[in-house]
């Protein structure tokens, strides 16, 4: 059996909802994830910002360095059932420290904070309030298989259908809506499920 076969996501944690309004007095969500890996500020900054690792585990990718104030990369989102391409420029580059760009519409903040020796991690991102626990469930296997990427033992990337597939994507899915205190999506529909 492979590493990625033998993988089961451990229960919801380090997230949480936060509720505003925006301009025009419409309610905003933004997800915010916390995580604790075992590797240093710069290796985990290399894994956000650099094309190659994001193309290990993120639900996109990108075709330049997110590295740098000002630049302009576009990102593809992997899996989505048709190509979406987002232009973005990148708003804030402080290495290790954070990262802030806007992904499809939705404003993306990344934090490093050093933590003995690895780092927290923290990502804020806007979301629409039906998807807060699918996005939470999505996030955390990325970060699961960032973490395993890192650590030298890649499982390769479970992102958007074909982690909603995955029986700990359901789980988490679930989790996360009860933890968030809302309904729990029926995601994918009844219909469209295949034992």
């Amino acid at each position: 059996m492979t590493d990625r076969e033998q993988y089961s996501p451990g229960p919801a944690r380090g997230a949480r909802v936060q509720k505003d309004l925006g301009q025009n007095n419409e309610e905003k969500w933004t997800l915010i994830l916390v995580r604790e890996l075992r590797h240093s500020p710069e290796k985990v900054w290399q894994a956000l910002t650099d094309p190659a690792h994001l193309r290990e585990w993120a639900p996109f990718e990108a075709d330049g360095s997110l590295g740098t104030v000002g630049a302009t990369v576009k990102l593809t989102t992997v899996g989505a059932p048709a190509p979406r391409v987002t232009e973005t420029t990148v708003t804030r580059a402080d290495a290790p420290k954070a990262l802030e760009y806007n992904w499809g519409g939705f404003d993306m903040r990344w934090q490093l904070e050093a933590l003995g020796g690895g780092t927290r991690l923290t990502l804020w991102t806007n979301i629409g309030h039906r998807f807060i626990a699918m996005g939470a469930a999505g996030w955390h296997i990325c970060f699961d298989v960032l973490d395993r990427l890192l650590s030298g033992t890649p499982i390769g990337r479970m992102v958007g259908p074909e982690a909603m597939k995955f029986g700990g994507w359901q789980r988490l899915n679930a989790e996360y809506a009860k933890q968030f205190g809302i309904e729990t999506p029926n995601w994918p529909p009844q219909a469209a499920q295949k034992s």
